[in-house]
């Protein structure tokens, strides 16, 4: 039998892959993080499936689970907000699952930043102005930063800087990006990206995190820094241009 880490997508219970609920829809076991996965998903499994809430389980609990279900023959459908792909925690879930023989396959889901990117109508990377997008975090007391991966050095680039899990922490976000990108740079706070109680908050370096303060955002955010939120002026790409010559490759 075989363990499915779906990406379950940002919140919207719509936005999961076809593919998703497809085996959603066939796994007789479902373990997911009630905290962040929508609960209408469930509905999607079948009616006598066991349903599993890892929000209070430690990883020993999550695998003990997965291999029992395994053991029984049972496939399992293991839901992940956004996409497994990024800050998703199930490495040590595959690690731990590739030591005891248990079979896996990853299903990729929606990611937080493009939902996020949807809400604002934005495209992050723009012809000319902007086509690095970086996906980070910043350290706190639960896991540090690998060295040269701190906002300062991440800053230099210039880049969209797209930070998850620290909107609580967004006024230190602010100060260490200040002298890169300057107090006008257009910044963006989406919360609860695709969900009916979505916050979109827009504005600059200088201003967003008053902003944050005032709607009460503290998790399940993503902090969105970098001149494409901004860009108006710019060229359109070669991809659709007059001038390209179609009859190449």
């Amino acid at each position: 039998m075989t363990v499915y880490f779906i990406g379950a997508g940002p919140g919207a219970a719509d936005l999961i892959t076809v593919r998703g609920a497809r085996i959603l829809a066939a796994s007789p076991v479902c373990l997911y993080a009630g905290s962040l996965v929508p609960r209408e998903l469930l509905a999607e499994c079948p009616p006598d499936a066991r349903l599993i809430d890892t929000a209070q389980l430690d990883i020993d609990r999550i695998t003990a689970e997965l291999v029992a279900a395994h053991r029984d023959g049972h496939d399992v459908a293991r839901l992940h907000s956004g996409d497994p792909s990024v800050f998703s925690a199930v490495n040590e879930q595959m690690r731990r699952l590739d030591e005891a023989g248990v079979p896996y396959e990853v299903v990729p889901g929606v990611p937080a930043f493009a939902a996020a990117a949807a809400s604002l109508k934005r495209e992050l990377t723009v012809p000319t102005v902007g086509q690095t997008v970086i996906l980070t975090r910043i350290a706190q007391q639960a896991t540090a930063m690998p060295e040269g991966e701190d906002l300062a050095t991440l800053g230099r680039s210039g880049a969209l800087i797209v930070l998850h899990l620290a909107a609580r922490y967004v006024d230190r976000v602010v100060a260490e990006l200040l002298p890169y990108y300057g107090a006008a740079c257009p910044a963006a706070v989406v919360a609860m990206a695709s969900r009916p109680d979505e916050i979109v908050l827009r504005g600059t370096l200088d201003s967003i995190a008053e902003q944050v303060r005032a709607a009460g955002v503290t998790r399940t955010a993503v902090i969105m820094v970098g001149r494409t939120l901004g860009a108006e002026q710019f060229h359109d790409s070669h991809l659709y241009s007059p001038a390209r010559d179609r009859h190449t490759c």
